[in-house]
């Protein structure tokens, strides 16, 4: 998978919703589980997707 811009959008219970950058549908959000994202992310945040692994954009 190619490298992408995330913000994190919704977090529900364990789990995130992620929305690339640029993207304003809805239905394309990614569900994923906090457990995959770095500690500490909060709504709002912007995550780099890049071999496997998200790490927080400042």
């Amino acid at each position: 998978m190619e490298p992408k811009d995330y913000t994190l959008v919704s977090i529900e219970g364990e789990y995130a919703y992620l929305r690339e950058i640029g993207e304003s549908d809805p239905e394309k959000d990614i569900y994923i589980a906090l457990a995959l994202l770095p500690p500490g992310v909060d709504v709002g945040d912007k995550l780099h997707y890049e071999m496997f692994a998200y790490t927080p954009v400042e």
